[in-house]
């Protein structure tokens, strides 16, 4: 019987399973967009068994598992952790056609060499297998991602993070672990009390006191170098929305004054808040030659009984609407008016994005370098097959498909790298059969930039991490 994964897993024609094996599959990993734990690689944390190393702050596996109707001390819980792989176990049957199912068996052929089906029926011999195994030096934290080429991880960070254990990690293992600089904090407008909170805790990272808003400006900017200094190169936003409205310098500090009294704020002013500070801070990005991501279009924390019981990033979010075009180009309009936009990546997770971002990124892409601008990889929910592939044909119609970054995990799990392969079979399959039916030449010079560029090479030309 052929193994579910197989050397031409997802590879449906000959041409797609020559790109693939030729160019793609040997290349190493930049992953410039993850959640991983810096203190966990510092550490090169050992996990006990696959439970650990698998269920662990995993919200995809989670919301899979209460929509399979498994309680959620199987969850997030107390539970034994074999009795949650056990859980975990019954529900990846009923995941087929979902991407968990894909990532599943992925890795467990990948990482273990197992390429069993995972059922009730293989769980506890699967959990045995791989648990001994995760507990040999070969599968600590650091030797997994040696394993899977990893070349540099770019990590998630607030402002007010010390970053010391990326201090601990530079240059100690060959792996370029660097930080990113995430404020969304700092935007955050809903509750006063958590704002002025956090405003505190920034002021007290950077040795200064937050008083009004240009206080708050400069010690954005000292932490932005700050992460400068330590190798960061890249911020990343996580918004549900791009802001834009017209404010003044006197309106920015009236609003920030009465967030750190504790005050609500109107909408309008919470618009006018946020658009100064998102100014700001791109324009930070600009005059330090980083590269800015934009991960718009999550509807986050929508089941207000789990967050109170649970708080965010536990699976409760989902895709929201349609993004307001408008403000999205007044916005970066008004950094390229003054010659201050950077280098942004513009992620959606509506699909019917899509079409509007690739074509709103090519309204900013002024010759200086090849896609300044540029429609960052399916992510999120649209991180499965189809996503990608709608991703792929998109961009391929409307932009630069041959200029494409590529791949990000945006994961929390040591053990996803597997899903830069599963990005790099879509993406060859796509071109395979675009070659087959006549439609891309079927010319080395062509075809193996493409496939090299977009698995890798174009990732690294365009921060420039081989300068």
């Amino acid at each position: 019987m052929k193994k579910f994964i197989h050397d031409d897993f997802l590879l449906t024609n000959k041409t797609a399973s020559r790109l693939f094996h030729q160019y793609s599959e040997d290349q190493p990993i930049i992953d410039f967009h993850c959640h991983l734990s810096p203190s966990m690689i510092a550490d090169d944390r050992q996990f006990e068994n696959i439970t650990q190393a698998w269920l662990e702050g995993d919200h995809y596996k989670w919301r899979a598992m209460r929509t399979n109707g498994i309680n959620e001390k199987y969850c997030t819980g107390e539970a034994p952790d074999i009795e949650k792989f056990r859980k975990w176990a019954e529900t990846v049957p009923a995941a087929v056609g979902n991407p968990l199912y894909h990532w599943t068996h992925l890795e467990l052929a990948r990482y273990f060499g197992i390429y069993d089906l995972l059922s009730p029926a293989t769980a506890d011999r699967i959990y045995r297998e791989s648990s001994e195994m995760l507990n040999t030096r070969e599968f600590s934290i650091r030797s997994l991602l040696k394993k899977f080429k990893a070349e540099i991880i770019c990590t998630t960070d607030d402002p007010a993070d010390s970053l010391e254990h990326h201090g601990k990690l530079k240059g100690s293992f060959g792996i370029l672990i660097l930080p990113t600089f995430r404020p969304d904090n700092a935007i955050k407008t809903e509750d006063p009390a958590k704002f002025k909170a956090y405003i505190e805790t920034l002021g007290k990272a950077a040795g200064s006191e937050i008083k009004d808003f240009d206080t708050l400006i400069e010690v954005l900017d000292r932490r932005h170098e700050f992460f400068h200094s330590t190798g960061g190169r890249l911020s990343d936003h996580g918004l549900d929305r791009f802001y834009y409205t017209a404010f003044t310098a006197a309106e920015a500090d009236r609003i920030f004054r009465k967030l750190l009294k504790g005050d609500q704020i109107s909408e309008e002013e919470s618009e006018k808040y946020r658009t100064a500070v998102m100014t700001e801070l791109c324009r930070m990005n600009h005059k330090r030659g980083w590269t800015q991501q934009f991960h718009v279009g999550a509807l986050r924390n929508n089941n207000s009984r789990a967050f109170r019981l649970l708080g965010p990033d536990t699976g409760w979010d989902s895709i929201g609407g349609p993004q307001d075009a408008v403000r999205m180009s007044r916005f970066l309009n008004s950094l390229d008016d003054t010659a201050q936009l950077g280098k942004t990546i513009l992620y959606n997770l509506n699909p019917s994005d899509n079409e509007m971002l690739i074509t709103m990124a090519g309204n900013f892409n002024d010759g200086s370098t090849a896609v300044k601008v540029q429609f960052g990889a399916a992510w999120w929910f649209l991180d499965q097959k189809t996503g990608m592939e709608k991703h792929i044909r998109d961009l391929a119609s409307f932009g630069l498909m041959r200029r494409f970054i590529g791949m990000v995990t945006d994961s929390r799990s040591f053990l996803s790298y597997p899903r830069h392969e599963y990005f790099r079979r879509v993406v060859c399959n796509f071109v395979g059969e675009e070659v087959e039916k006549g439609n891309i030449p079927d010319e080395e010079e062509i075809l193996k930039p493409l496939i090299e560029g977009i698995s890798y090479r174009n990732a690294r030309e365009y921060f420039g991490f081989g300068e």
